[in-house]
């Protein structure tokens, strides 16, 4: 058989392991691993490791925020950039406002990715008002559009869910199959239910949930024993709590620029954050990529305070070459950890594997072609912030070729994708769903959408 394209001679790596062999893609798909294999096309990967491409699931583009910035890049600067870190798929971030129809905002963000993308693309949806409408008509059916999973608040005035708001979008979670992601910072919440629920071993609502950005011990500690109870407690981390700490933002105003939410810790954050990656507590590493340019950082020039900045910093493009130069390069993990913590249990936790974050016949060609001796030290970053906290790190391992689907869209640093080519991605049920004992059934076919949601 004669291939599209062939990938020889590299050494490719999964989630599982590393091995040799040559990728045979025909059209859009992996259509053989073997040796020897041929094809119209072939691209020499000799000395250089073959990837999934990575995927992205926490990243904000061309999104207002709640303070009424926009995002410095819309959806086809940010896929640029990621495209040209080695990341192939994203999962922004769909948000409603307290006002907004959850059904006109989502056409909103399809009109916008459609037209720019140049890579794969779902959607999560921000909850800011889970009013009837919204939670009887408006998530079942964007979850019967496939997106799967939704973020909520439990601080900020603009955005937060009170307790009941909450455990009534946990509820459609759960009867809907979707995933709920948690920015959890609600002290008074937390301690309610640490010291009268979680004690007793008790659970308000049986509903799997991640919670983001995750960065100090103690919260690591916390998810850890949680998933020893056996609860379906998921947590991620970020670039910037790996490699900044709090000294970086405490250097007048420039420290503006690394300023987000929740802010870097210190070194011994840092070692935490390793150790929760490495032992599985940090079930993924995502860039929340929050593009804010000079003007949503410092609206007030030096008259800005902390209240006043955007918080969230750059992370899209450089969220792999970082993890690879002081995860796989420094020793701390292997590059099936890699993989997986880049890619494979992204596509697993947000439905959309195996067709993403495996190489595998039946997959997308989805592949980063890298070179662990290139060396770059960062100067800037192709997204539109126009600075990045990372400026002048020097990173050994970089991704020198780049396809989506079988098309090479990155080579040597140049790009040859057309804007809007990206496709949404309507996904499956999460794998965090499944081991759900005798629920299963029912939550992973799905067979009761029109059942009205008890509230």
């Amino acid at each position: 058989m004669t291939h599209d394209l062939v990938i020889r001679g590299g050494t490719l790596a999964t989630a599982e392991k590393t091995f040799r062999a040559d990728v045979g893609i025909q059209g859009e798909r992996i259509s053989e691993l073997g040796t020897g294999l041929q094809g119209k096309r072939v691209i020499d990967a000799s000395g250089k490791l073959v990837l999934p491409g990575g995927v992205d699931s926490h990243c904000h583009i061309e999104q207002l925020s709640s303070m009424g910035v926009m995002t410095a890049d819309d959806f086809y600067s940010a896929t640029v950039s990621a495209a040209h870190g080695g990341t192939t798929t994203v999962i922004p971030f769909c948000a409603q406002h307290r006002a907004d129809n959850l059904q006109t905002v989502l056409k909103d963000y399809h009109e916008r990715a459609r037209a720019k993308a140049v890579i794969d693309y779902g959607f999560h949806l921000i909850i800011a008002n889970p009013d009837e409408p919204t939670l009887r008509e408006h998530l079942p059916e964007a979850i019967r559009s496939g997106v799967r999973s939704f973020k909520i608040f439990m601080t900020y005035e603009r955005t937060r869910l009170h307790d009941e708001q909450i455990l009534d979008v946990m509820a459609a979670a759960r009867k809907h199959g979707a995933l709920v992601m948690v920015h959890a910072e609600n002290h008074g919440m937390i301690s309610w239910l640490a010291g009268r629920m979680v004690k007793q071993g008790n659970k308000l609502v049986d509903c799997p949930i991640l919670i983001v950005h995750v960065s100090t011990n103690d919260g690591i500690e916390a998810i850890r024993q949680a998933r020893a109870r056996g609860l379906k407690v998921l947590g991620e981390t970020c670039p910037q709590y790996l490699f900044l700490t709090a000294k970086d933002i405490d250097i007048g105003m420039q420290g503006a620029l690394f300023c987000c939410s929740p802010p870097p810790r210190d070194e011994a954050a840092q070692e935490a954050c390793w150790r929760g990656l490495k032992d599985g507590t940090l079930h993924v590493y995502s860039s929340d990529h929050a593009p804010y340019g000079l003007q949503g950082k410092l609206p007030k020039g030096d008259k800005t305070t902390f209240k006043e900045m955007a918080n969230g910093v750059p992370g899209l493009e450089l969220r792999l070459p970082l993890l690879f130069t002081y995860g796989v390069g420094a020793g701390r993990i292997s590059l099936p950890e890699f993989v997986n913590l880049t890619a494979t249990r992204h596509a697993q936790t947000y439905g959309i594997y195996p067709r993403k974050g495996t190489i595998a016949v039946g997959a997308d060609a989805d592949l980063a072609i890298w070179d662990p001796e290139k060396s770059v030290v960062v100067e800037q970053t192709r997204d539109q912030t126009g600075y990045t906290p990372y400026k002048g790190r020097k990173l050994k391992g970089w991704p020198v070729t780049v396809l989506s689907r079988g098309a090479v869209i990155v080579e040597d640093g140049r790009l040859s994708a057309e804007r809007g080519r990206g496709k949404f991605l309507a996904r499956e049920a999460s794998d965090a769903l499944r081991p759900l004992g005798r629920d299963v059934p029912e939550v992973a076919q799905l067979k009761a959408w029109e059942t009205p949601l008890e509230l």
